[in-house]
């Protein structure tokens, strides 16, 4: 038998036993079934508190069996899972995306939702929920269901935060991700100045001020504000100029999604056609 447990900032802790769910996310109480009484009866639903409105209505469904606990990750956006356990090396930490399942370990688990708080008006800040996972014979105490379901919050997700596509910021961020987007390099060195002027200037075509370096440096404090928010933004931190800091705004960017493959797709092919001559009639 297992007993899992749930707790987080502003979170009522939940505690669940062998034969439950437990829905979590931004307003995970319609994903509750209603066609079956028993299988409401095991099935629990809550919200998160200070989700960004971009989050997920339905983030994670934990699901407690007799010897494991498995995560199925049902939100649109990424989150890392951290977890401590015995074994050689005691850590392990790893990346699901919408549709993945994992099996959760015993002891402490970590979720963190990339730029998944609100904390003031177009800010966010990580959202961190720990579960654990413990062996214990009784089952934990019945818990009451939500209220009314007609005060739930039905609004359709939001999009995440992203900067403007095509803009001066979105190419520099496209560039200084590229390294990770790209995936080439076992340890990705971040595109200095220079290289992030060149790429988008291939890209695009014009790359507006960007052979002035403090342009670029400007452009990143940018990208690091929305890939960070204001509480871990290394600028606010204080940590130098922006060559300074630029891995782990380049990974961050690329973690976060503020630029895709996709993207990156995309420009590589709209550069490629620019440099096609016209058919000769």
């Amino acid at each position: 038998m297992l007993r899992v447990t749930l707790r987080g900032s502003g979170l009522p802790t939940v505690t669940l036993g062998s034969g439950e769910t437990l829905l979590f996310g931004r307003s995970p109480h319609h994903a509750v079934p209603d066609d079956d009484p028993a299988d409401a009866l095991r099935v629990t639903a809550i919200a998160l508190p200070r989700c960004a409105p971009h989050v997920s209505r339905l983030l994670g469904e934990l699901v407690v069996g007799d010897e494991i606990a498995r995560l199925r990750w049902h939100g649109s956006g990424e989150t890392q899972v951290s977890s401590l356990f015995d074994a050689p090396g005691g850590a392990r930490r790893v990346t699901v995306a919408e549709g993945m399942s994992l099996l959760l370990d015993e002891g402490e688990n970590q979720l963190v939702v990339m730029r998944g708080r609100q904390t003031g008006p177009a800010t966010y800040d990580d959202l961190s929920i720990v579960v654990d996972v413990a062996t214990s014979e009784p089952p934990p105490a019945a818990r009451p269901r939500a209220d009314d379901p007609a005060e739930l919050d039905a609004t359709a997700t939001a999009p995440a935060p992203r900067l403007p596509a095509l803009s001066r910021e979105w190419y520099v961020a496209l560039a200084l991700a590229e390294p990770w987007l790209t995936g080439t390099d076992d340890y990705p060195r971040p595109p200095s100045n220079r290289e992030i002027y060149e790429r988008v200037l291939h890209w695009h075509g014009y790359a507006w001020n960007l052979e002035r370096a403090q342009r670029v440096d400007d452009a990143i404090r940018t990208i690091s504000a929305l890939a960070f928010g204001p509480k871990d933004d290394p600028f606010n931190a204080g940590r130098g100029r922006a060559q300074n800091v630029r891995f782990a705004i380049g990974r961050r960017t690329a973690e976060v999604r503020i630029v895709t493959v996709e993207d990156l797709e995309g420009v590589e092919r709209a550069a490629a056609a620019r440099k096609v001559p016209p058919a000769v009639s």
